[in-house]
C-alpha cells in the first residue's frame, strides 16, 4: 500500500489538495503510523495553498478595479457614453458573480461597494445599471446576516420597494423584489422594516402588474411572509387582501395562482375573519374553487395547487378546519 501512494500522481487541484488531506487523516486513525510527509509532497501541499491564497486576493483587486469603474465621474457623450455604461455594467456583472463567494461579499462591503450600489447605482438614469446593482444586492444579502445588517441600516430597503412599486422597467422591478425578499426572508429586523414601509401593499400592486415574473414573485413573497409569521395576517386582512387575491384568481390562468392560493389558505386557517372574507358571497369564490377544481383534476404537474383549492373550499364553505396548510413542506 505504501508503495502505491508513493507512486500515485499529485493532486492539481483544490479538490485534489482536500482528498489529500482527507485521506492523510484517515491514515492516523489505523493501528499503523501514518506515512511520513516527503519533501516533494510538502513542498507541492504549499504551492497549492499559496495559489488558493493568491487567488483569493486576484478576486479582491478585481472588486477594486470594478469599484474604480463604477466610481468614473459621467463626463462622456455619444457613442463614448454609451461605451462608459457597458463598462458599468460589465462591473456590475462581475461584481455579483464574484460575490456568490460569501468572502467576496463581506470584503466588498467593506470596501465601500455596497454604499456606492446604493448611493450611485440603483438610482441610476439607465435601467441596465439599476437592475444589475439590484442584483448586485441580493447576491451579497442570500444568506449572509452581516450584509443584510448593513443594507437595512444604509436604507436599502426603502429604495428597493420604491423600485419595485414605482421603476418604469419591469426587470429593474423583478431585480429590486428580488433584493427585497434577501433581506426579509428568515431576517426579522428586515421584516420590521419592510411592515413599517407598508411592504404588503406594494406585494399587492405588484400582483396587479402586467410583468408576469413581478405578480408570481410578489405572490411567492407573500405566501413565504404569512406561513412563516402568521402574527401578521390580521394586517394583511385589514388591506382587503383577500378581495385582491380573489382577482388575481380570476385572470388567465398561470404559476401566479398556486402562490394565491397558498396565501389564501395561510389567511384562512385560525382566522374566522379571513374566512369571512372568503365567503362573501360578491366574490364568488365558491364558485371559483368548485370550477377549478375540475379544471386542474388529472393534471400531474397541478397536484399542489389543486390541493390548496380543495383545502381553501373545506375550510370555507364545507365547515371543515384547515388544520395543515401545507406550507412547510
Amino acid at each position: 500500500m505504501a508503495e502505491g501512494r508513493g507512486n500515485r500522481q499529485h493532486p492539481r487541484n483544490l479538490q485534489g489538495v482536500l482528498q489529500m488531506a482527507v485521506e492523510a487523516g484517515s491514515a492516523s486513525d489505523g493501528p499503523a503510523p501514518p506515512e511520513p510527509m516527503t519533501q516533494e509532497r510538502l513542498e507541492f501541499l504549499r504551492g497549492a495553498l499559496a495559489e488558493v491564497c493568491k487567488g483569493q486576493m486576484d478576486e479582491v483587486e478585481q472588486m477594486k478595479q470594478c469599484l474604480d469603474v463604477l466610481n468614473r465621474d459621467e463626463r462622456r457623450e455619444g457613442e463614448e457614453e454609451e461605451e462608459e455604461e457597458d463598462e458599468r455594467e460589465e462591473a456590475l456583472e462581475m461584481l455579483s458573480e464574484l460575490c456568490e463567494n460569501l468572502d467576496n461579499a463581506r470584503d466588498l462591503m467593506k470596501l465601500g461597494g455596497l454604499d456606492l450600489c446604493i448611493s450611485r447605482c440603483l438610482c441610476h438614469s439607465e435601467a441596465g445599471i439599476r437592475w444589475r446593482a439590484a442584483q448586485l444586492i441580493a447576491s451579497c444579502a442570500q444568506n449572509m446576516p452581516e450584509v443584510q445588517f448593513y443594507l437595512l441600516n444604509q436604507g436599502a430597503l426603502l429604495t428597493l420597494l420604491q423600485l419595485t412599486d414605482h421603476d418604469a422597467n419591469s426587470t429593474v422591478r423583478v431585480k429590486a423584489l428580488y433584493a427585497v425578499s434577501c433581506l426579509v426572508r428568515e431576517q426579522d429586523v428586515g421584516l420590521r422594516d419592510f411592515l413599517s414601509h407598508d411592504g404588503f401593499s406594494v406585494l399587492m400592486r405588484g400582483m396587479q402588474s402586467d410583468c408576469e415574473k413581478l405578480r408570481t414573485k410578489s405572490a411567492f413573497l407573500l405566501l413565504n411572509l404569512l406561513s412563516s409569521h402568521p402574527e401578521h395576517k390580521d394586517t394583511v386582512l385589514s388591506m382587503g387582501m383577500v378581495q385582491q387575491l380573489v382577482s388575481v384568481l380570476r385572470s388567465p390562468h398561470s404559476s401566479v395562482h398556486e402562490h394565491v392560493l397558498g396565501a389564501l389558505c395561510c389567511l384562512v386557517e385560525d382566522s374566522p375573519r379571513g374566512v369571512s372574507d372568503c365567503r362573501d358571497p360578491s366574490l364568488g369564490l365558491e364558485e371559483l374553487l368548485n370550477q377549478r377544481v375540475q379544471d386542474l383534476r388529472g393534471q400531474e404537474e397541478s397536484q399542489e395547487e389543486l390541493e390548496f383549492c380543495e383545502r381553501l373550499r373545506a375550510a370555507c364553505f364545507q365547515g371543515q378546519p384547515l388544520e395543515d396548510s401545507g406550507m412547510d413542506r
